[in-house]
């Protein structure tokens, strides 16, 4: 079942739903305390989607990937290391990324989201999974020459707003134990890497996390990115493919071309 949120287009009000082939289905209720579909059914030319979650957080997993900490000269770490982004920083499925103008070098790192269904405290890798409520495409954005600068502006490098592109909706029916992770620049594959090749999987993740900080529905864990991660430029039509999940597309833009 893929659950998004939604608006008609020429409206502001956003809506939760369930896609299907043709159409959107909206629900009525918040889709974490009930999936109960209503009678409003809405042509998917007529919708525009959004973030299909409100995080109250999202959480980084750095270097998750043996051939990621390789290429970046990181030495594989003995447990999950990890950063928040805060919820200012997400941008849903068509949105524009922006290039800030304190960074010289911003690059695309394309993972798996874990989306978060029930609250979450000091849980074991066995009860990890019946707290998910599906799984998403993450695009965590990276100002990398902030992000070595010194080890002080890790955080500083993911932070931007727009940085953390969340979408285009969230599957509740997906086997994550071995699926490709695919990042696309202008139509060219720059990314591709499988979740069975994942240094800590995703119920060792939702089990460490917890016992760190509680998580609450709607929290998106974004898993960690494969080997091959580059820089974009202004311009750059930006693609994250999760196998049985979709396409998060994004176009990168330069922040003097935002209007306030």
């Amino acid at each position: 079942m893929r659950i998004v949120r939604f608006s008609l287009n020429q409206e502001k009000q956003t809506r939760n739903g369930v896609l299907d082939d043709h159409d959107v289905i909206q629900i009525c209720h918040d889709p974490f305390d009930q999936i109960e579909p209503s009678s409003d059914r809405f042509p998917q030319t007529e919708i525009r989607l959004h973030p299909p979650c409100h995080p109250s957080k999202i959480i980084g997993i750095g270097f998750n990937y043996r051939h990621h900490a390789e290429e970046l000269g990181v030495e594989v770490p003995p447990e999950p290391g990890f950063f928040l982004m805060p919820p200012s920083s997400v941008i849903g499925p068509e949105d524009e990324i922006v290039y800030p103008s304190q960074s010289q070098r911003v690059e695309y790192e394309g993972e798996l989201g874990v989306v978060i269904g029930k609250t979450a405290r000091n849980i074991s890798k066995d009860e990890a999974l019946a707290h998910v409520f599906g799984y998403t495409c993450v695009n965590d954005v990276t100002a990398r020459d902030i992000q070595f600068r010194n080890t002080l502006d890790f955080v500083k490098a993911k932070t931007f707003d727009t940085f953390a592109s969340i979408g285009p909706w969230i599957e509740t029916e997906l086997n994550p134990g071995d699926v490709t992770v695919q990042t696309y620049v202008n139509g060219q594959l720059r990314q591709s890497g499988r979740t069975s090749d994942l240094i800590f999987d995703i119920p060792k993740l939702i089990s460490f996390i917890s016992a760190h900080m509680t998580l609450t529905p709607g929290d998106v864990i974004a898993t960690g990115t494969p080997y091959g991660v580059g820089q974009l430029q202004v311009g750059d039509r930006v693609v994250v493919a999760v196998e049985g999940i979709g396409e998060l597309q994004n176009t990168v833009v330069g922040c003097e071309q935002i209007v306030s």
